[in-house]
């Protein structure tokens, strides 16, 4: 059991990046760098973890609350670099596609144009 990350214990992917036997390096700076990697492997992991369960609850239920969420999450996920931007905006287009499929109606959000404003 991880002491850190006590709830991805289930996970056997989770396990195999953690515990993955790497020699350990003698220099400090290195040290340090190997116990960023393996946080950043771990942040990574729950990110797309969390994407694709959103992407399941999707299919599960469409509602227009599980559509936003999935977007959010993608939107996460290319910020983060997670994934690609053109993978990101794929997959968003797909989830839309899906969405209307399956009859959830979306409507896309026009801005307003701000009113100009006027010289004195």
């Amino acid at each position: 059991m991880n002491k850190h990350f006590p709830r991805l214990d289930k996970f056997s992917i989770f396990k195999k990046i953690t515990n993955i036997k790497e020699p350990m390096p003698i220099i400090k700076s290195a040290k340090k760098r190997q116990k960023t990697a393996r946080k950043a492997t771990v942040r990574n992991f729950k990110t797309k973890r969390r994407l694709k369960t959103a992407i399941k609850n999707l299919t599960k239920s469409t509602t227009l609350k599980n559509f936003s969420v999935v977007q959010s999450n993608i939107d996460k996920a290319a910020k983060k670099h997670i994934i690609h931007k053109n993978k990101a905006a794929r997959l968003k287009r797909k989830t839309a596609q899906n969405a209307k499929k399956l009859g959830l109606k979306i409507d896309q959000k026009k801005k307003k144009a701000s009113p100009s404003k006027k010289a004195k």
